[in-house]
């Protein structure tokens, strides 16, 4: 629906008013049910001379019958608008501001002129967004800028997505016209039309690209590319710049674009229509020729072109009228580069670009050709013309007579041939006539190679066309071009009138609607006018064979047939040359001047001819050799469409100048059949339209003319499309979209669980009539304006309720306010009353501390008083008791004294009374005694005389003697010690005298020198005195100097003091010095630590580019590889034809084995030139030469490779006759002798190495650590050594006789070995027979038979011992090495208890604990088990041996040695103990390999087998049978068994490479093996955290490190291949999870989405959520741990994988208008909140994941703050610093509020924005590259497992291989 504003500088078309009314009073109709929504601030569209359209908003309610509308404009200004008195039209209404820069037009409720027109401003101007739906039509407007929007990372994001996902694009309907034909096995068209520099070559260009970029080619041809190399060479000789467009497309062309049935492109083919060939030899102001010609006059310089004799532009008169011949940043000899690099990519050699470019300077030459008039009638060319020479020259043809022909025509009559002289303006004529047929029939030439270089070589399965034509145009001056471009848009103007009405009706029946007839304008009266008998070309052509026809005898034709009968064709005013036409956008006036000529096309024949006749130059005759060969374009097929591999049907062109005029046909007949022609193809396609609008007409990037626009809208029909659909109901709703939108408006009872029979309810009670809208099955279609009333009712309901929930919070607020002011005033009142009850205790405090003051007063006063008498008193009573005691001191003192003289005088007495008695005691004593010693005297006399008494004397003697000679004893002693000390004094004195003497001397030297100073003082005295004298004369001069000296110094402190001052100032200058060099100092530090910080984060990007471009190079190597192995396959199913006979199966496997050694002597060999290559690559795909030369390469291996299995064959059948005639030898007799010889040397060798054994374990014994067992006293250890000893004394004994004998043996065999040797069995024959005749053969034969017996018994007791002394320190070994175990689990798990909080420390240390017991228990168990088992076998073997013994006699037991009976029952005891003795080797037969490969990966599936075995199982297997071969040192066992796991690894992968688990179980495994590569190499950066056990196991004879880089690089490819599969996994899930679903339900509502729907998440119940994502991740995320796969690879893969979840989320909201709201946002970030929570679940907040979703997250938070002023805008320029510049003017472009209470973002905002994000340095990438791997690394990870208690389940099958 259109309402047309009245221009004043044109009239409305009459033939229009007709459609028009129908469609004004279908509106009519519609507004009269919306004459409510004209009321007081609703907004209208008012006409406008200048804008076209004003908006304008209503002061005061619309009434019926009002004739004038009260207006105000936004400029304020207000107005009134008069209604027309007939029609009582009111203005159309302005959508709501919610609508305002939709998506797709058909959204808008209101659907009218300018609404359109401001939706599109609004999006171009504000959006920065250029395209935009209008139903069916994508409308592109032309920015005249470049935009980061065509990048190839946008053509992924628009892949495989449903039209109205994302936003508007080109991409989007290029996808939707291939998805279509996929879908629908329909051929499709895309029609791209507009005016000149609107942008339709652009727009094709970028649909053809986006064709060759998502489907590929089917071949190795790479015809997509082809396909796109025709643009630079259409272009430069189609393409011309105009005033309007600097590339403007001077022809018309449909390319069809073949695909086969997997729909990737196989070829394509051109059709061109109606080239400009006036613009060769005419320009315009302002304008140019055709590219082509600057590009040679810009490469004129170059050595090739030297010939061609060319010069600067401004020299030719063909380039040079226009005065324009540079466009501003173009550079033609650079385009001219890409032109000659796109012919040389499609097939045109460099021979054929030589003769075009000869052509092409030809013709600005020939246009340089003058002529000199002879008069009026005749002309000539001046003599050796210069210009003409250079012309005939590069032509090839003779100078006279193309100068002849020039000036010369040929007239044929019935009966003669006249040659008729020509005017110099017919010859001008001829001359551009000749050169535009020469150009035209180049283009044809040079479009029918391009086609057969596109030609497809398979049969095409469909295709897909786009048109690329000019829109309607109409200039000043229109002529015969004009008339034929607005011709053939009024039949695409009618074809899509007609496609657009019949999509309307397929909708209505879909929906099961009532249809009724809408009508639309329908332009077929003016084709009519065109094409129709005695139409205006039909007249035209019969005119032009009329022999006297003109221009105007033509014209007055038309007037007489057409004016007056046709209200579509009109006659101007002023003019009888001209006439006009009212087509369907406008009214055109063409002038009739030149229509009959161009018409025609008229050139002469005899000029042609001296052209054909050039025989030096061969491509010039070819141009014109078809020209009666061209078919008819009405001989095309009856359906209209043109096979592709038909390449009869030329391009549409005029092709003037056939011999025979009466078969000629004119240029409008042509045109009208190629048209039909068209027309048929477009109308066996499924059609999709492009709109290209220009804004402005002066190429101003981003500035928008209404005027100009709505001119384009109406002529490219757009508004046609609004109007077929505001006719019917053009709002459609799903009914869930429905109610997800309007559940506002619903009660609660009003919800039913019907949602179709809700809404019908609901509008039943909203809308009374029934006619405004109709329910179809799936969707509720409205009339126009039905929705904005929906919408008004809805905003009504939110706006009460928003002033519902404004009132209460205000009430709320309020209250709160009421019950702070009161809480406050309560405050405030308990505050003051307490001041004052504060201050009345104060008071009372006062007069008690006044009242306390004064008590004290007086009582100080009393006090004082008191003691003063109080101490006056005591000072008298002192007195008087002083004295009273001093009376009685000296009364007591006499007593005291007469006491004593008491005491003394009575102890006298008592002691001499005491004297006498004790006196007269003593000698009555001494009395007793001498009588009892008398007695004892005699007793002692009598027993003097017996012998025991001499013997008591004699003992009580010897006591005495001793006790004497131990004092002499200690005399001795002290006498020798005087004697010491004596000498020592004599020492002493003498030392001392010596002194003595000494001083003595001095004194007498010191009294002489006295006498001698006394002289000398006398005369120091005379000195003095003179001394004096001067003394006095130098004080005198003293005090001058002193005065003198305190002026200087006066003078110097003051010097000092201005020093100390400069001093002082020097010193702040040198601090201030100091400081600034320190904070210089110190920035440069940090400068530089800023640098080096930024230079290490550069080099380790750099390393992560190093090691992604290395690791793209190995993922493109994978798919080369793939290919290989695919082209190997098809060249065995091809060549690999079984001989007759040969079915043997060692030659099979060794052709498997030389397979696996062959792909890896490929891995290896092209490793390293990838690796080199790695620095020059930038991205990851290779070139099509690399490609190439790798096919090739490929291909020479296969010879090699064939030729080698031949080779190998032939030697087969050489080895098998050979080996064939040795068995047919007779058997030699000899064999006893050399088989033993064969034996002796065996037990020498073993005899050797046992002795060796024997010395390692002794020294082994002797440098093991454990003191108890080992030490140099132990008793063990002795005899231990004893035994070795005697042992190794014996074998020593043993190897002497063994070498006597075989010297012996030597020496007999030497004296008997005959003279003849030619027979073997003769020689061994005569050898036994000598032997036989020794005399001492017995003794021999005795030796040799006790020599072997005491090798037997020695090797039985040698390995009986070497057992024993192996399980001792196997078992020593292994208690050391548990100890250490557990010492090293003790002390980490008292470092992480020690890290934890006590509460932790105590739980875990009784987890630790009860773990511990269990084990114990568990190992007690098993023991306690194996020992019952024990005591069984030994209670079965004692029951054996009994019953032996009772029936053995006696003498038979006494020979029984008891050993014997011991070792039998022990013998079952050591079984178990052999089975802890492995050393982690599996043992395998060479044949078994590829069995092992098989059962162990070809045949393996994780899910299975694989999920209950130990986690890298395979891994550790392939890695011991790899130690086995190590230690058989078998290198060709090693590379085979490598090689051979390496290639099943692949061709898993190959086969089931789409299994995440699968691949999952690989990279674990893969890693795992590199892993134990390295653990065991024997390198010590490796060896740091095995055990001693481990160290043992490594490899001893092979260096694997090549083996190790290709297993990394193996494991890199699985790791890529990974990321592909869980990419392909996820990629569905999430935009559906994070953007469309909403998880938190009710936050984000459903706008109008217009035709394009996009895919809602709401309706459907199957669609991915949140969860479903989550699901996920646990899945992938067990899956990975189950199989054991690397925590640090975990964390990788967890990282790749959110980056791939943020990537796409964010690529989807940047395309995507309707997901940038605040609601959206919200939904975001609970979503990433969600990731982030499952992150910290699983432990993996440390692996970067995390980060990778940070622009996301920027994202989702610019959608929510606040985006009005420059704070804002500094908050979101350092908040989003992980976004591009891009990115963030993207989302603010996008922002649209879901309801009106949202605002949007100012324009001024986001140039704020842009201001000051204008310093930052990033990427312009718009996207982000949600293909980008990170570049994995694998750390090292060592396995504390043991390789020998590694077990084989039963059920891998692998009962082949044993444990060694």
């Amino acid at each position: 629906m259109e309402i047309k504003p009245i221009l004043p500088e044109k009239e409305t078309p009459a033939a229009s008013e007709s459609a028009e009314n129908l469609c004004y009073k279908r509106y009519r109709m519609e507004i009269d049910g919306l004459d409510c929504m004209y009321v007081k601030y609703a907004r209208v569209w008012i006409p406008d001379p200048e804008e076209v359209w004003k908006s304008a908003e209503l002061l005061k309610d619309y009434k019926p019958g009002d004739k004038v509308l009260q207006l105000r404009l936004e400029e304020g200004k207000d107005l009134e608008y008069c209604l027309d008195p007939k029609t009582k039209e009111l203005p159309p209404l302005r959508n709501p501001d919610i609508l305002v820069g939709e998506n797709d037009l058909t959204a808008l409720s209101y659907l009218h002129e300018p609404a359109v027109l401001h939706n599109l401003k609004v999006r171009f101007i504000d959006s920065k967004l250029i395209y935009t739906y209008c139903g069916i039509v994508l409308v592109a407007i032309n920015p005249y800028e470049q935009l980061p929007i065509y990048g190839e990372d946008i053509i992924n994001a628009y892949s495989g997505q449903n039209m109205g996902d994302m936003d508007p694009h080109i991409f989007a309907v290029a996808e939707e016209a291939y998805k279509q034909m996929a879908r629908d096995e329909r051929n499709q068209s895309i029609i791209v039309s507009g005016e000149s520099g609107a942008g339709k070559t652009v727009s094709a260009k970028y649909a053809m690209r986006y064709f060759a970029t998502v489907s590929g080619s089917a071949s190795e041809a790479n015809v997509e590319e082809k396909v796109l190399a025709s643009n630079p060479i259409m272009e430069s000789i189609g393409n011309a710049k105009t005033t309007r467009n600097d590339n403007s497309s001077r022809f018309g062309k449909y390319i069809e674009i073949g695909f086969d049935k997997r729909y990737r492109i196989i070829g394509a083919n051109m059709r061109t229509y109606l080239l400009e060939k006036s613009r060769v030899v005419f320009q315009a102001e302002e304008e140019r020729n055709y590219h082509i010609f600057y590009q040679l006059c810009a490469s004129a310089a170059l050595p090739e072109f030297k010939t061609l004799r060319l010069g600067n532009a401004n020299y030719f008169h063909y380039t040079k009228q226009g005065g324009s011949p540079v466009i501003d940043g173009v550079d033609d000899a650079k385009e001219m580069v890409n032109t000659r690099q796109a012919c040389t990519l499609l097939g045109i050699s460099d021979s054929y670009q030589m003769g075009i470019f000869r052509i092409l300077a030809g013709i600005l030459h020939l246009g340089n050709v003058e002529f000199a008039s002879r008069d009026s009638d005749s002309c000539t060319i001046p003599p050796k013309h210069e210009p003409l020479t250079i012309f005939c020259d590069l032509m090839g043809v003779e100078y006279e007579e193309m100068a002849h022909w020039l000036c010369h025509r040929k007239l044929a009559t019935a009966t003669e041939t006249y040659i008729k002289p020509i005017s110099k303006l017919h010859a001008i004529n001829a001359r551009d006539a000749l050169a535009k047929h020469i150009y035209a029939n180049l283009f044809n030439w040079i479009v029918d190679h391009v086609n057969k270089a596109l030609h497809a070589t398979v049969k095409q399965h469909s295709f897909i066309g786009v048109l690329d034509i000019y829109g309607f145009e109409t200039f000043e001056i229109n002529s015969f071009e004009q008339f034929c471009i607005n011709y053939a848009n009024e039949k695409l103007q009618q074809q899509f009138n007609m496609h657009v009405f019949k999509l309307e009706q397929e909708e209505y029946m879909k929906e099961q609607i009532p249809w009724t007839l809408i009508d639309f304008y329908d332009n077929q009266p003016c084709i009519n006018l065109i094409e129709a008998k005695m139409g205006i070309l039909d007249l035209l052509d019969e005119e032009c064979k009329m022999p006297k026809g003109s221009d105007d005898t033509w014209a007055q034709k038309l007037y007489n047939t057409h004016l007056n009968k046709c209200a579509l064709f009109e006659k101007p005013r002023l003019s009888n040359k001209a006439f006009i036409i009212k087509h369907f956008a406008d009214k055109v006036e063409y002038q009739c001047e030149g229509f009959l000529e161009k018409n025609k096309d008229t050139v002469y024949e005899e000029q042609i001819k001296v052209l054909k006749s050039s025989k030096k130059f061969k491509l010039l005759p070819e141009l014109f050799q078809d020209e009666e060969k061209v078919l008819s374009p009405t001989s095309a097929t009856p359906s209209g469409r043109m096979p592709l591999s038909r390449t009869a049907v030329k391009p549409a062109k005029a092709r003037p100048g056939q011999a025979s005029k009466e078969h000629k046909k004119t240029v409008g007949h042509q045109f009208r059949n190629s048209l039909h022609l068209l027309m048929e193809t477009l109308n066996a396609t499924t059609p999709h339209y492009v709109r290209c609008i220009k804004p402005n007409d002066f190429k101003f990037p981003f500035t928008f003319d209404e005027k100009r626009a709505v001119q384009q809208l109406r002529a490219c029909g757009v508004l046609e499309t609004i109007r077929i659909s505001a006719a019917g109901f053009p709002s459609r709703w799903t009914y869930q979209e429905f109610f997800s939108r309007y559940r506002v408006l619903m009660k609660q009872r009003d919800v039913l669980s019907d949602r179709k029979q809700t809404c019908k309810n609901v509008l039943e009670k909203l809308i009374l009539d029934k006619d405004k809208y109709q329910f179809g099955k799936t969707k509720i279609f409205f009339r126009a304006g039905q929705v904005a009333y929906l919408e008004k009712i809805r905003a009504d309901k939110l706006r009460a309720a928003c002033i519902r929930i404004q009132k209460t919070i205000r009430g709320w607020l309020m209250r709160k306010k009421y019950v702070r002011m009161r809480k406050a005033a309560i405050t405030i009142q308990r505050y003051v009353r307490g001041y004052q009850a504060r201050c009345y205790a104060k008071f009372l405090r006062r007069t008690r501390a006044a009242i306390t003051i004064q008590k004290f007063q007086r009582m100080y006063v009393i006090r004082k008083r008191y003691q003063c008498m109080r101490a006056s008193t005591i000072a008298l009573q002192a007195l008087l008791r002083g004295y009273m005691a001093r009376n009685k001191y000296q009364m007591m003192l006499r007593e005291h004294k007469s006491i004593v003289i008491q005491k003394h005088v009575r102890g006298w007495l008592a002691r001499v009374h005491y004297r006498r008695t004790l006196k007269a005691i003593v000698y009555l004593q001494c009395c007793y005694r001498r009588m009892m010693a008398k007695r004892e005297l005699k007793k002692l006399k009598i027993e003097a005389r017996s012998v025991e008494r001499y013997k008591k004397l004699h003992i009580g003697l010897e006591n005495k003697i001793m006790q004497l000679q131990r004092k002499i004893d200690e005399q001795n002693k002290e006498y020798k010690s005087l004697l010491e000390k004596l000498s020592s004094l004599e020492i002493t004195y003498s030392t001392e005298t010596e002194k003595l003497r000494g001083d003595v001397e001095r004194l007498r030297a010191s009294e002489e020198e006295a006498k001698n100073a006394t002289n000398r003082v006398l005369s120091l005295q005379e000195e003095i005195a003179k001394l004096r004298k001067e003394l006095h004369q130098t004080q005198s001069e003293k005090k001058t100097i002193e005065e003198w000296a305190d002026k200087y110094k006066h003078e110097t402190e003051q010097l000092v003091s201005e020093l100390k001052e400069q001093n002082t100032l020097l010193k702040t200058e040198k601090d201030e010095l100091n400081r600034r060099i320190h904070d210089q100092a110190r920035e440069i530090t940090e400068t530089m630590e800023k640098k080096l910080v930024e230079e290490t984060k550069q080099l380790e990007l750099d390393l992560n580019d190093e090691r992604l471009r290395y690791q793209n190079l190995l993922n493109e190597f994978s798919r080369l590889e793939e290919r290989y192995d695919d082209l190997k396959d098809e060249m065995n199913l091809m060549v690999n034809i079984p001989k007759p006979g040969h079915k043997r199966t060692d030659s099979t496997h060794s052709s498997n084995e030389s397979e696996y050694t062959f792909s890896s002597e490929i891995t290896e060999a092209e490793d390293l030139p990838v690796r080199m290559e790695e620095p020059s690559e930038k991205k990851a795909p290779l070139d099509m030469s690399l490609f190439l030369k790798l096919q090739k390469r490929v291909t020479e291996l296969e010879q090699e490779k064939q030729s080698l299995q031949d080779e190998l064959d032939r030697k087969e059948e050489q080895a098998l006759r050979a080996k064939a005639k040795e068995e047919e030898r007779p058997p030699i007799r000899g064999a006893e002798l050399e088989y033993e010889s064969l034996k002796r040397q065996e037990l020498e060798s073993e005899n050797k190495k046992l002795k060796n054994e024997l010395n390692e374990l002794q020294k082994a014994l002797t440098e093991t650590r454990s003191p108890e067992v080992t030490a140099p006293g132990a008793p063990a250890y002795r005899v231990l050594l004893d035994q070795l000893t005697s042992v190794s004394e014996e074998l020593e004994v043993r190897k002497e006789e063994v070498l006597i004998l075989r010297s012996q043996l030597v020496s007999q065999k030497e004296a008997i070995q005959p003279k003849e040797d030619k027979n073997t069995m003769t020689d061994a024959t005569i050898l036994l027979e000598d032997v036989q005749k020794m005399k001492d053969k017995g003794e021999i034969a005795q030796a040799y038979i006790g020599l072997k017996e005491t090798n037997r018994l020695l090797e039985s007791q040698l390995q009986s011992q070497k057992k024993s002394h192996e399980n001792e320190l196997e078992s020593l070994r292994g208690e050391i090495q548990s100890l250490k175990e557990e010492n090293n689990r003790q002390q980490q798990l008292l470092a992480q208890n020690l890290q934890l909080p006590p509460e932790a420390r105590i739980e875990a240390s009784l987890q630790h604990e009860i773990t511990r017991l269990t084990n114990e228990n568990l190992d007690l168990m098993e023991q306690l088990e194996k020992q019952d088992k024990t005591v069984r076998k030994l209670k079965k073997q004692l029951k054996v041996f009994a019953k032996k013994i009772g029936e053995l006699e006696v003498g038979q037991m006494e020979n029984i040695s008891p050993g014997q009976i011991i070792d039998e029952p022990i013998r079952p005891v050591n079984i178990p103990r052999k089975e802890k003795d492995f050393q982690g080797m599996l043992e395998y037969k060479k044949e078994d390999e590829q069995k092992l490969v098989k059962n162990l990966i070809l045949e393996l599936k994780p899910r299975g087998v694989a999920v209950n075995l130990i986690p890298g199982l395979p891994a550790y297997i392939l890695f011991m049978c790899v130690r086995h071969a190590d230690y058989l040192n078998d290198d060709q066992k090693v590379r085979s068994l490598l090689t051979s796991t390496i290639n099943g690894i692949k061709k898993v992968l190959k086969k089931r490479g789409d299994d995440f688990e699968t691949v999952s179980f690989w990279l674990s495994n893969t890693c795992r093996f590199l892993h134990c590569l390295k653990q065991y190499s024997g390198e010590e950066g490796f060896m740091k955290h095995n055990t001693p056990r481990q160290n043992e196991h490594c490899l001893t004879n092979f260096d694997l490190a090549e083996y190790r880089q290709v297993l990394s690089d193996l494991a890199i490819q699985i790791y890529q291949q990974l990321v592909r599969v869980l990419e392909n996994i996820l990629q569905p899930m999430i935009v559906s999870g994070m953007l469309e679903h909403e998880t938190i339900q009710g936050v984000s509502g459903v706008k109008p989405t217009g035709l394009r729907k996009r895919t809602s998440s709401i309706a459907d119940e199957g669609t991915y959520t949140l969860d479903s994502i989550i699901r996920q991740l646990n899945s992938f995320h067990s899956v990975m741990c189950q199989h054991g796969m690397d925590p640090e690879l975990i964390k990788q893969v967890v990282k790749q994988m959110f980056y791939i979840i943020g990537a796409v989320t964010l690529n989807n909201l940047l395309l995507r208008k309707d997901m940038c709201s605040w609601s959206k946002g919200m939904q975001i970030r609970y979503n990433v909140s969600q990731l982030e929570e499952w992150l910290r679940d699983k432990n993996l907040m440390n692996s970067g994941a995390k980060e990778t979703l940070e622009p996301l997250i920027q994202a989702a938070q610019l959608l929510q703050v606040k985006k009005k002023t420059d704070e804002d805008a500094e908050a979101i320029c350092s908040m989003c610093n992980a976004l591009t510049t891009a990115q963030i003017v993207k989302v603010l472009n996008l922002y649209t509020p879901v309801n009106e209470f949202e605002e949007r973002v100012l324009v001024s905002f986001i140039r704020t924005i842009q201001m000051r994000l204008r310093d930052r340095k990033d990427s312009p990438q718009l996207l982000m590259d949600a293909k980008h791997i990170f570049p994995v690394t694998f750390p090292f990870n060592p396995s504390s497992l043991a390789l020998e208690t590694i077990q084989i389940p039963a059920s891998l099958g692998l009962g082949f291989i044993s444990r060694v």
